[in-house]
């Protein structure tokens, strides 16, 4: 049996949120990305998003499980605790802020802003935070869509379809597109697939084909692998020759600069 002063002496640990090292962030954050899709988080699916040994990953594991910031069940995965989640989104807030700073108070564009925020975000305190976000009207989403979880740690976690999941004939909003690649942003944003964009599905190739997409007043396609980054909300349900009709509705909102 654990002793009460074992007890007392992890939750105080966990309380330290100003204490965590970058590379104990980098790991709750991730953990807390791939509980959002998956659930609990495997090993190797946490292995492979931080490109480190399953071995490494163990032991961290054990670690963070100490520290009151994990709860480790054997052959089931990881999940965050109250703690561990607390500090997982103050980590994403830095990000995420410091991603919307440098696109709109620098003029960065969306495709530089993910790298950059990743270099900053275990350097920054939470007050220069919060001045960054005040400083460019407290945004409530990063420049590639993902919101952005408040001092308290509330955020948006509803769950998103994704464009290839969109059904022929559909109308939806671009809300969100992933930012590990800045390849594929440049491409995106020179297609006009980007967050705030209306689009519709005009056609969909079997066996994994094409989506032909309208985005404004261009047709587009777009393989499955490349949609499937990116996250809509549907629209009015859309009939027959409805994608027609809405030729002159769809495109991008804002006026948001390159991305």
């Amino acid at each position: 049996m654990r002793s009460r002063a074992s007890v007392g002496d992890k939750v105080t640990a966990a309380k330290k949120d100003d204490e965590l090292t970058g590379p104990v962030e980098d790991y709750l954050k991730v953990i807390y990305e791939i509980e959002r899709g998956a659930g609990a988080a495997a090993t190797n699916d946490i292995a492979h998003r931080l490109a480190v040994a399953p071995a490494s990953v163990s032991g961290m594991v054990r670690r963070l499980a100490d520290q009151g910031l994990l709860a480790h069940e054997r052959y089931k995965g990881v999940r965050l605790t109250t703690a561990g989640r607390r500090a997982a989104l103050r980590t994403i807030r830095r990000h995420r802020v410091i991603e919307a700073y440098l696109a709109g108070a620098l003029g960065y564009p969306w495709d530089r802003v993910h790298a950059e925020a990743e270099r900053l975000e275990h350097a920054a305190s939470d007050e220069l935070i919060d001045r960054m976000a005040a400083a460019i009207g407290e945004p409530a989403v990063d420049p590639h869509g993902a919101p952005i979880p408040t001092r308290e740690g509330a955020v948006d976690e509803r769950r998103l379809l994704s464009l290839v999941e969109l059904a022929l004939g559909r109308t939806a909003r671009i809300l969100r597109v992933r930012d590990e690649d800045p390849g594929m942003l440049r491409y995106l944003g020179e297609m006009g697939i980007l967050p705030g964009a209306l689009v519709v599905v005009e056609g969909r190739e079997p066996f994994g084909g094409p989506i032909t997409l309208r985005v404004g007043d261009a047709i587009r396609s777009v393989g499955p692998e490349l949609a499937a980054q990116v996250r809509v909300e549907e629209l009015t349900p859309a009939g027959p020759g409805s994608g027609r009709a809405a030729k002159g509705r769809a495109g991008p909102r804002g006026g948001r600069k390159e991305r």
